[in-house]
């Protein structure tokens, strides 16, 4: 049923004078009558009774013209709800983070919700490569991860920041005054690790693989603090991004930069690349203006 039509008929039902709806539509008289006899063809009833310069509405017609209302109302919120959303006055949006980079957000969610207060933000934890295949599949919109995301999703993505990673241990477990050390000399040493499923086990996976060796694994968790803890107690040696040493005040540990190769900490945000709603491009926006991050490749 075309909405023209149907918003014609209902003026004319209403007035009751093609004339009258003509003036208040501002288009002429013959537009009007042309309208309504379409929609009159396609029910294949009539709509109005024309007696002369009267109309009066048939049984069908008293009908559509009660529920015509109600349809030009609601498309009537329709557009408004719609013109709210893309002046970004209304609207909703899941961001998938994982635990170890929600640390990194906090001043984007606070500036976010100062610029868009009307922008409903929920934040669905879980590890880098979960998100990413929840991206890929249509389930989240856009989500944090660390670079490089799976290939075989073909996300387009957005760097947000890059931290080395370190090893840490208990005091004494690395020479007094070195300030870094090569990735093969853990060969032999016990490490505790992130769990398989976090994105950052692919960057240190491509980094053992380039200095020659395979991890020898004392322990994996989920909880970067527990690994610490792990370290600190002298079970093996951790490897953590940076950000988290600011945040080792309470625990005894020896820390120390990886190099040959350097294991960077890439994060980055991905979405699927189909479709970005005006919530989701708002987000990155405040990203790039609080974090600086640069424009979104693929």
């Amino acid at each position: 049923m075309d909405i023209r039509s149907l918003r014609y008929f209902i003026e004319t039902a209403q007035l009751g004078s093609f004339t009258r709806a003509a003036e208040r539509l501002h288009v002429t008289q013959s537009t009007i009558s042309k309208m309504v006899r379409q929609l009159e063809q396609e029910l294949g009833t009539p709509l109005l009774v024309r007696d002369g310069r009267k109309l009066s509405l048939t049984d069908t017609g008293r009908v559509v013209w009660q529920r015509g209302q109600d349809m030009i109302a609601t498309m009537q919120q329709l557009m408004l709800e719609v013109r709210d959303i893309q002046a970004l006055r209304r609207g909703r949006l899941t961001i998938g983070i994982p635990p170890m980079i929600n640390l990194l957000f906090t001043p984007v969610l606070k500036a976010f919700r100062e610029r868009h207060p009307d922008i409903a933000l929920c934040l669905a934890e879980d590890t880098g490569q979960a998100i990413e295949r929840q991206v890929a599949a249509g389930e989240l919109e856009i989500g944090m991860t660390v670079l490089p995301s799976d290939p075989s999703l073909e996300l387009a993505s957005a760097p947000i920041a890059s931290y080395p990673v370190w090893a840490l241990a208990e005091p004494g477990a690395f020479p007094k005054k070195a300030v870094t050390i090569r990735m093969k000399s853990l060969r032999d040493t016990p490490l505790v690790l992130l769990k398989e499923d976090f994105a950052l086990a692919r960057s240190l996976r491509r980094g053992f693989a380039k200095a020659g060796f395979e991890p020898k694994i004392a322990a994996r968790s989920g909880q970067w603090d527990w690994l610490v803890a792990m370290a600190s107690a002298g079970m093996g040696v951790a490897l953590l991004p940076e950000p988290f040493m600011h945040r080792l005040a309470h625990e005894r540990v020896q820390a120390i930069r990886i190099t040959e190769p350097e294991i960077r900490w890439e994060v980055a945000q991905v979405w699927s690349g189909r479709y970005l709603s005006h919530a989701a491009a708002a987000w990155l926006q405040v990203c790039q203006d609080v974090l600086g991050i640069e424009s979104a490749s693929c």
